[in-house]
């Protein structure tokens, strides 16, 4: 992630920000210190991460889940005749 000091920022802030639109923040430092990051707004904040398997013990699937309805659907397109 690339560091710029403000003057550098005050600058080329339009590059900085086009850059940082398209996915590449950058931070913004005083006298070497980090001060801000900016970043796209639709990026995710900082823990709102999309995490896999938030809904484990809220849901469950039926084992028989693959052949639920299979007796009407062979009803329906005359899986019989």
């Amino acid at each position: 992630m690339e560091t710029v000091n403000i003057h550098q920022a005050k600058t080329h802030l339009s590059r900085l920000v086009e850059q940082a639109a398209q996915g590449e923040p950058f931070v913004i430092a005083k006298a070497g210190r980090p001060l801000v990051k900016v970043t796209p707004l639709d990026a995710p904040a900082a823990g709102q991460v999309r995490r896999l398997g938030f809904l484990v013990g809220e849901i469950s699937v039926p084992d028989d889940f693959d052949r639920m309805g299979c007796e009407e659907i062979e009803r329906l397109f005359g899986g019989g005749a």
